[in-house]
């Protein structure tokens, strides 16, 4: 059985930024995934994604972000086990827990902390006819190696900021990009809407509002896509990809039987700590709800800091927590 301070279920990036923040009071931490490698859906869906909001960085790829927070958590050298799923949660008399996992994994601990973004999560696909019938054939929901597309003919089609991101992305590296969605107006980010519009007008990609896909056809790979547009006649545009980008679908798992406080399929906590309504259970990043709520990797590194801060006084009951600012202790005390 493994012994350690903190439980993180998820090796997210806020998963990984919580060992940092646990590290700097001492506190050891062991983290699971389902999945085989670190970086959650940042290393599985999207590695190589710019992102523009992480401070000191104008934009780092989604995996060089991960390796960067490896590289940071790396001198408190937290335990991993990958590539299983959390089960069980025993409470044990003195108020620990032990973590059980389907391979048979048991991790014992003071703190079990939820970073598991947004559970376990699948794309949600749209209802076209023949869909189903060329997934990987064509049709993908996902963007893992942005070089699969260079100077191919890339539809894309939704109206978050996946969307409007790839679309930024590829019209550098496909030969012609297309931009489907259903509505007039983007969920995603303003100033990534108004990029998008600008290479629709510089004629760097092709821009269809007011639109609903209606069907996909090919002979054994994807060849063409069928639409409705403003009018709605029906047209089509010959392609080799279609990549659908309409979200993920959140599944919490066995955690949902944990009696937590769920709504909704995101985990209730307060403010004050991130603590759920099970005592020594913190739910931080994506996975947790609570007024205000914005679901951004900062929010959640902040939500760590915090987190860590309370979960100090199961660790070291006896103990008063001095904290200082990472300044003051030096990297040699890493």
């Amino acid at each position: 059985m493994i012994s350690t301070d903190i439980c993180i279920i998820g090796a997210g990036p806020v998963g990984l930024f919580a060992v940092f923040e646990a590290g700097l009071l001492k506190m050891r931490c062991h983290l699971i995934d389902t999945l085989p490698q670190v970086g959650g859906q940042l290393s599985e869906i999207y590695p190589h994604k710019p992102i523009y909001d992480i401070p000191g960085y104008p934009e780092i790829k989604a995996q060089d972000l991960i390796d960067r927070l490896m590289e940071q958590i790396a001198p408190f050298e937290p335990g991993f086990t990958l590539g299983e799923r959390v089960e069980s949660l025993e409470k044990q008399d003195d108020g620990s827990f032990i973590v059980g996992t389907n391979d048979g994994s048991k991790v014992h601990c003071q703190v079990v902390v939820i970073a598991g973004g947004l559970g376990c999560f699948e794309p949600r696909k749209p209802e076209i006819d023949g869909l189903l019938n060329f997934e990987g054939k064509g049709v993908e929901y996902m963007v893992k190696n942005p070089e699969n597309f260079r100077d191919k003919r890339v539809i894309l089609a939704g109206g978050g900021d996946s969307a409007l991101d790839w679309t930024i992305f590829l019209s550098d590296i496909a030969e012609r990009v297309t931009l489907i969605h259903r509505g007039d107006t983007f969920r995603g980010a303003p100033d990534s809407a108004e990029k998008v519009h600008e290479l629709a007008n510089k004629g760097k990609i092709d821009l269809i509002l007011q639109s609903n896909l209606l069907s996909v056809s090919g002979n054994g790979k994807l060849k063409e896509v069928s639409f409705t547009g403003r009018d709605q006649i029906k047209k089509s545009i010959e392609t080799d990809y279609l990549i659908p980008l309409f979200g993920l679908s959140p599944k919490l798992g066995p955690i949902a039987g944990w009696g937590l406080n769920i709504d909704k399929s995101a985990i209730q906590v307060d403010t004050f700590d991130y603590s759920t309504n099970v005592e020594r259970i913190y739910a931080i990043g994506d996975i947790n709800t609570y007024p205000g709520k914005l679901k951004l990797i900062l929010c959640g590194f902040h939500e760590a800091a915090l987190m860590v801060q309370s979960a100090f006084k199961y660790v070291y009951p006896d103990q008063k927590l001095s904290f200082k600012y990472t300044t003051v202790y030096g990297v040699n005390a890493f």
